[in-house]
C-alpha cells in the first residue's frame, strides 16, 4: 500500500504518530462522511513529514500502536472499517473533549 502526500495532515482531526516509522492522520466530516477517513499515512520520512505538518497545523497527537497498525492497512481516502469504529470513536471523542477544554480556557 503506497502512502500518499502528507499535505492533508494539516486538515486532520487527529494524528497518530507511533515509533518514528509510522504515522496516520484521520478526519471525520459528520456532514458528508459515514465514518472517519484515513487522510494521510506514511512510514519513515513520510511519517516525519506528516508529524511536522500536523504539529504546525495544531492537530492533536495520540499514540495507539495497535490502532495505528490496523489503520495503516486502510487506503488513504477510505473510511475506517466498521471493526475499528469503537477504537476510532474513543480517539475522536478524546480529541473533541480536548478541543472543548481548550476553547473554554481561551474564553476565560
Amino acid at each position: 500500500m503506497a502512502s500518499q502526500p502528507a499535505g492533508p495532515a494539516c486538515e486532520a482531526e487527529v494524528a497518530m504518530p507511533e515509533d518514528p516509522d509510522i504515522a496516520i492522520a484521520l478526519k471525520y466530516d459528520k456532514e458528508k462522511d459515514n465514518a472517519p477517513r484515513v487522510i494521510a499515512k506514511g512510514m519513515r520520512l513520510k511519517a516525519e513529514k506528516i508529524r511536522e505538518i500536523a504539529k504546525a497545523a495544531g492537530v492533536p497527537f495520540m499514540k495507539n500502536t495497535t490502532l495505528a497498525g490496523a489503520l495503516y492497512r486502510v487506503d488513504v481516502g477510505q473510511e475506517v472499517p466498521e471493526e475499528l469504529y469503537d477504537a476510532v470513536a474513543e480517539v475522536l471523542n478524546f480529541v473533541y473533549a480536548l478541543q472543548q477544554q481548550e476553547a473554554a480556557a481561551r474564553k476565560r
